[in-house]
């Protein structure tokens, strides 16, 4: 499933959530210049920074660059010795796979910093421009003041370049995504090739190093898919709720008057993550909706929106669990794919109940394995 893109149009569809309200917008000082932080829009998970550019050519603006491709750079693909044997050829074949996967996912991980950097360059450019009207605003002017009517339709632009920049982090994280069932297909088909007759001492040597970087290869694109789609869902709510703020701005420019104390300080939720202390709802509960992987592209939208919609009408102030649930029988690392899997799913139906207006703190996701399940699904719980 791709990740859907970033459009300036009302949602075609919102759950009933009366006593429900998303996640209010980023921290502002009205006082002629805003404060903007890099967790604003990235959080704030002890990454390391780098500089970029803006559009206008400011310099310095520091971005948060989670998996850096340095780290990538670092992974390396052991060389073997030809054994003349068609297992050693085999492995000679996934060893140029996985050099490639890796040559790859440095161009793209530089790619995602570049995309986080003129982000965060655009963010600054607006709370700029947005502390600006505001302050003018404090101190009184005429109603529909042109001056600050064409620095609002600039704050407009700059947060539609915010706009265009997740839609960009958006393509990335399908790409990404694609790498990820790539590098979990060679750790299955390096897994497989110990199976394979006709192999010497040295050829099983040979399989279990490129098995332990094949992993390593992994576990790197899954962390740096896990920031990114993270990153997104942050984005997302930031830009929703900053269009809002907009709008209230737009009416003071009206009047010539920002009434009251000004925009509320507040801070953007984060996305919900898994906790190891959060266990998933007890054997024998019945789940609001139980979502089965079993082929590609499961269309299950309409149906859980219609199964949440009818758990809110009864409980408005109910909470929802999401759990990822994935086969346990199989070898270790077929059990392991499918629980990477099986988190993706999970990860991509909690975005599409916080498209359908469901806030982030009100859903929890957990993952678990299962011995009476044949492929994965999502089960989502009210509580």
């Amino acid at each position: 499933m791709t990740t859907p893109q970033i459009v300036n149009a009302p949602r075609a569809h919102s759950l009933k959530l009366s006593t429900l309200t998303l996640a209010v917008g980023a921290a502002l000082l009205l006082s002629g210049c805003a404060a903007f932080e890099n967790s604003d829009l990235f959080g704030n998970s002890g990454r390391s920074t780098t500089s970029a550019s803006n559009s206008a050519g400011t310099t310095g603006v520091a971005t948060d660059v989670g998996v850096a491709a340095r780290s990538f750079e670092a992974l390396s693909v052991t060389a073997g010795s030809n054994t003349g044997t068609t297992v050693g050829a085999k492995i000679e074949g996934l060893r140029e796979e996985l050099r490639g996967l890796q040559s790859t996912m440095v161009t793209q991980t530089d790619r995602v910093n570049t995309a986080r950097a003129r982000a965060t360059a655009n963010s600054r450019d607006y709370h700029e421009t947005k502390g600006a009207i505001a302050s003018r605003l404090q101190r009184g002017t005429t109603p529909g003041n042109p001056e600050l009517v064409t620095q609002w339709n600039s704050a407009q632009a700059e947060l539609d370049s915010i706009s265009a920049d997740i839609n960009t982090m958006s393509g990335l994280s399908t790409e990404i995504a694609t790498n990820a069932s790539t590098a979990n297909y060679l750790l299955e088909a390096t897994q497989a090739t110990f199976s394979l007759s006709g192999a010497i001492e040295e050829d099983h040597r040979q399989l279990r190093i490129l098995q332990d970087e094949t992993r390593q290869t992994t576990v790197l694109i899954e962390r740096l898919l896990t920031e990114l789609r993270d990153d997104i869902a942050r984005q997302t709510t930031y830009v929703a709720n900053e269009r809002s703020s907009l709008t209230t701005l737009a009416n003071a420019i009206k009047t010539g008057e920002l009434f009251g104390s000004g925009l509320a300080v507040s801070n953007i939720a984060p996305p919900a993550a898994t906790s190891a202390s959060r266990p998933a709802p007890a054997a024998g509960t019945p789940a609001l909706v139980t979502i089965r992987f079993d082929r590609p592209n499961v269309q299950y939208q309409q149906a859980l929106y219609t199964a949440l919609s009818r758990a809110l009408e009864v409980r408005p102030a109910a909470q929802f669990d999401v759990v990822a649930v994935s086969p346990s029988a199989g070898s270790p690392d077929r059990v392991q794919i499918g629980q990477s899997q099986s988190r993706r799913n999970a990860e991509s139906v909690v975005r599409t109940m916080n498209e359908m207006g469901l806030p982030a703190d009100r859903i929890r996701l957990s993952a678990t394995t299962r011995g009476d399940v044949a492929a994965n699904e999502v089960r989502v719980y009210v509580r």
